[in-house]
């Protein structure tokens, strides 16, 4: 009877800590929202503009690369997994490379990426991205909000994706 009564216990020990082990983190869960975007989008910006925007998952689901405009002269964010956060290294025209940590809402799908550091930027005033606020809205609606740094001001520019069908 003991060793049955041991047996229970030692099953139900086992069970809760693996259940607990392989509870979602934060960064995983909000990652697995942006690896959800995969596919073409059509941007509204804020000056009244349009562009395309792609998601496509590379490196076996490790990244998830971003493409703002055409692939020649377009922009390029590549997103990864770092811990228990989620790291963003945006290839800029301007020449620069801004990297940003995110830090990840509750519900995993409001994303602020914060300024880290950068590589190539010509002079400390020169224009390179500072931030960037990533709202996940539903399968087919993401509102992007780039904030971006020249001559020591900051300005926004809004991109509200729809998911092309």
């Amino acid at each position: 009877m003991k060793r049955a009564i041991f047996a229970a216990i030692g099953i139900a020990v086992l069970t809760a800590s693996t259940g607990y082990a392989q509870a979602p983190k934060p960064a995983a869960k909000a990652f697995d929202q942006i690896k959800a975007l995969a596919g073409e989008w059509v941007a509204k910006t804020s000056d009244g503009g349009e562009t395309r925007v792609a998601y496509r998952v590379a490196s076996a689901g490790s990244a998830v690369i971003e493409t703002i405009g055409d692939d020649a002269s377009g922009m390029v964010s590549v997103y990864t997994l770092d811990g228990d956060r989620i790291l963003m290294t945006h290839y800029c025209s301007a020449g620069n490379q801004p990297r940003m940590a995110a830090k990840v809402a509750p519900d995993a799908k409001t994303l602020v990426f914060e300024f880290v550091d950068i590589s190539n930027l010509s002079s400390p005033d020169g224009m390179h991205i500072r931030g960037l606020a990533m709202t996940i809205g539903g399968p087919d609606q993401v509102t992007n909000v780039w904030t971006h740094r020249m001559g020591g001001k900051d300005g926004d520019m809004k991109f509200e994706l729809v998911r092309k069908k």
